[in-house]
């Protein structure tokens, strides 16, 4: 009963976290869309009361279709988020009449356009009943611009009516309620076929006078794509202006920074499953969207495959599910190799006490998810205040982004790092504004958290800034001072230059620190002891495993796709997806799939494959599959239809890269695979 009651219990804390996480992610996504699509509302509402106005230059832009480009980047899988979320504006802020088209429906643009914004359902099957055709014919005749006019007029005379008792708005606003725009979006306008869009464009331009339309033109490259598909004199219809959003690699930064680099998520992962989940991001799609679902995919495998998995929750959830364990999971605890490590560097009696009794072990895991939940919380603002001040040096030595310096302090201690070393030297040499501007960044993280450990770091940073404000007069009064330099200048002869110079060699040798300098290492000293005391890697802790997912094999399996692995599993076994296949010498069936046969057969062969031995020895496993009599004298002989069955396998072998023609011998074909799967 207490093991359901603990799945229970696990399944609500994953729901609850998958919840919370989507719905963080939705938050911030809107929240950073929300400049460019503010820019891309004001654009159309000005174009839209810009078509009201009648100065000269107003008459000649109306001769132009207003275009919003929008480069949005890459990352196509991402654009639908944005796409919806600007449609959604558009509806609720601008106009009623949005119609969103993709490069897939390129076939028939206008068609359904008109579908989506006269709310038509155009249907063009000829293979419907006698009956139906009528009908269809006169839903295609009149979905045309000119039908899309009068139904537009139609619809704005309908809206334009008041309502009696209803205060009159002003005139400019009653023409603006009176003509909204008809805004076409174009998803993912380099994917669209350029003969199509050219003549849907011309065919618009002439009802612009007629029809407030208005594009956007979604674009993932670059904004030249417009003027390379299209022509000078379709182009110039255009009134277009450039919108630019976000990058992909922002977008990520922002969204490790605000969701994983946070306690309240209590979900973690672990160096290796990061690493993949970034190496994917920058190598593959550059999807903030599929970095989401990978990270989602993490907590589902975490928490299907960690039993313990119950007290990855928030602290006071974890503290109540500690004393709720069974003795099944306390034993699962005492397993873990962090715990034992815990265990060995005990007394001998506090050892038998953890090993034998249930109830003091439940009282130490509280300690322990306690420490954990201090380890996160004090974690992240370190972490922060350290990418804060080496982000600021010329070379980056633990990296620009703040996930690079994450990574390294999630494999190994970062004050033992090379780099971490040569970033604390250049620190050394900054200047005195330059580090106070620095600390009071990190002075500005650690203010907000609410922890004693960091209140009282902050207060700390405090007093440091506050004995640099300090040294101000003493530096302008040292800096009165004539110095060596300076008598230097007045110096003309060889020999007297030479003096000077070694007397400043040895003075600098036999120099004590200035204030500066020593307050400068003081606080860097600092810093340093912040790091050391909280940026240890997660494996130092007791119980981490609980909260970190370490299966990296799983996310790549799960994300990174290998299709050709795939292709020759199901060519190799095909009784893994088809049933009555599997043979038990596991040879090849002989009612297989006949790409199958040929796959298997063609596995025998050399680097060259004589293409009628290839067909013989297809022939005779088909005949022992069609129950042929052995002895019969039409046994394994190739007729008509065993010929065309075998091209087809040798053009779908090819076609997957199995094989290819060769020049050397015309009746072969060469082999580009070897092994099976």
């Amino acid at each position: 009963m207490y093991e359901v009651l603990g799945e229970i219990s696990q399944f609500g804390q994953q729901t609850g976290q998958m919840t919370y996480f989507c719905a963080s992610f939705k938050v911030l996504q809107d929240e950073l869309n929300r400049k460019i699509l503010d820019s891309l509302l004001d654009f159309t509402r000005k174009c839209s009361s810009a078509r009201q106005h009648s100065d000269w230059a107003s008459q000649m832009r109306a001769n132009e279709i207003p275009t919003a480009a929008l480069v949005l980047g890459v990352n196509v899988p991402d654009h639908d988020i944005t796409f919806q979320s600007l449609s959604e504006l558009l509806h609720q802020s601008v106009t009623p009449h949005v119609a969103s088209v993709e490069a897939k429906e390129c076939g028939g643009t206008q068609l359904k356009v008109l579908e989506r914004l006269m709310d038509t359902v155009v249907d063009d099957d000829e293979e419907e009943e006698t009956e139906h055709t009528s009908t269809q014919l006169h839903k295609s005749v009149n979905c045309s611009l000119s039908a899309l006019c009068d139904w537009y007029i139609t619809k704005t005379k309908k809206s334009s009516s008041g309502t009696p008792g209803k205060k009159r708005s002003s005139p400019a606003e009653h023409e603006r309620q009176q003509q909204p725009p008809v805004v076409i979006i174009f998803k993912d306008l380099e994917a669209f076929n350029p003969r199509v869009l050219r003549d849907f464009i011309l065919i618009c331009s002439r009802y612009i006078e007629r029809l407030p339309l208005m594009f956007i033109f979604g674009i993932a490259t670059s904004p030249s794509t417009i003027q390379r598909m299209l022509p000078h004199s379709v182009s110039s219809l255009l009134c277009i202006e450039l919108f630019q959003s976000l990058s992909c690699t922002q977008h990520l930064a922002t969204v490790i920074d605000q969701l994983i680099l946070t306690p309240q998520f209590p979900f973690k992962l672990n160096a290796k499953v990061m690493q993949v989940l970034l190496s994917i991001f920058l190598y593959h799609d550059f999807s903030v969207r599929n970095f989401i679902k990978g990270l989602q995919l993490a907590l589902l495998e975490h928490f299907h495959s960690q039993p313990l998995s119950v007290l990855c929750c928030k602290k006071k959830e974890a503290l109540l599910n500690v004393m709720q364990l069974s003795h099944r999971d306390l034993e699962r605890i005492r397993q873990l190799p962090s715990f034992k490590r815990y265990v060995e560097k005990q007394e001998s009696q506090e050892q038998v006490n953890l090993i034998t009794d249930d109830s003091h072990l439940k009282e130490t895991c509280r300690k322990m998810i306690k420490g954990l939940h201090k380890y996160h919380k004090n974690y992240y603002p370190i972490l922060k205040c350290l990418h804060t001040l080496t982000s600021a040096l010329p070379r980056y030595p633990l990296g620009k982004q703040i996930r690079e310096l994450h990574l390294t302090c999630l494999e190994k201690n970062v004050w033992e790092n090379e780099d971490y070393q040569s970033a604390m030297k250049l620190l050394k040499m900054l200047a005195k504004d330059d580090l106070i501007a620095l600390l009071q960044r990190c002075g500005e993280i650690l203010k907000p958290v609410k922890s004693k450990k960091m209140k009282s770091t902050a207060f700390q940073l405090e007093e440091l800034l506050t004995k640099f404000k300090q040294l101000d007069s003493k530096l302008r009064k040292e800096d009165s001072i004539t110095s060596p330099i300076k008598n230097l200048q007045k110096k003309t002869d060889l020999f007297q230059l030479q003096k000077t110079l070694l007397e400043m060699n040895e003075t600098r040798r036999s120099k004590k620190l200035s204030p500066f300098e020593i307050l400068r290492n003081e606080a860097l000293e600092f810093i340093d002891s912040l790091v050391k005391s909280h940026l240890s890697p997660p494996e130092s802790q007791t119980l981490h495993e609980v909260c970190y997912y370490s299966s990296s094999a799983t996310v790549r399996r799960h994300l990174n796709a290998t299709p050709r692995t795939s292709i020759q599993a199901a060519l190799s076994s095909p009784y893994y997806y088809l049933q009555n296949l599997k043979t038990e010498d596991g040879t090849v069936s002989n009612a297989a799939p006949d790409i199958c046969i040929a796959y298997k057969l063609h596995l025998e062969c050399g680097r060259l494959i004589n293409l009628y031995d290839w067909l013989e020895a297809y022939a005779t496993v088909v005949s022992a599959a069609d129950g042929n009599d052995p002895d019969s004298d039409g046994y394994g002989k190739v007729d008509e239809v065993k010929h065309a069955r075998f091209i087809r396998s040798v053009s779908e072998l090819e076609f997957l890269g199995f094989i290819k023609s060769t020049k050397q011998k015309t009746d072969h074909v060469a082999r580009l695979t070897w092994g099976g799967c």
